[in-house]
């Protein structure tokens, strides 16, 4: 999967970046189809201090691609918080497509037995 990571009033460590490496790989493992992931954190000192930190991510996927943004006063919670956002989107879109699959074969089992 490709990895674009894009920054605004942060200075990038080493361990911001493993953070978010980590949870892109947790993204890929459920969904493995999945094209590329593009991470922006922002720092806006305008902001009330509860908000501060903003990091949005777009996962590139089959179809429409999944956004998720948060604001939070920690860079790393706001991390989390916004690959849980796409966690849930994932979830959600399989089963959905599962979901479709099963009710069709349902439909032609109950077209064949009558």
């Amino acid at each position: 999967m490709k990895f674009v990571l894009t920054t605004h009033n942060i200075k990038l460590t080493k361990s911001i970046e493993n953070h978010l490496l980590g949870r892109i790989d947790k993204l890929e493992h459920l969904d493995r189809w999945a094209i590329d992931a593009r991470v922006n954190l922002e720092h806006d000192n305008t902001r009330s201090p509860e908000k501060q930190f903003k990091c949005s991510i777009r996962l590139g996927v089959k179809g429409n691609d999944l956004y998720a943004t948060d604001y939070e006063n920690d860079l790393y919670a706001a991390i989390d918080l916004v690959t849980k956002k796409i966690e849930q989107q994932i979830r959600k879109r399989h089963s959905k497509k599962k979901s479709k699959t099963q009710s069709e074969a349902a439909r032609d089992k109950r077209r064949r037995q009558s």
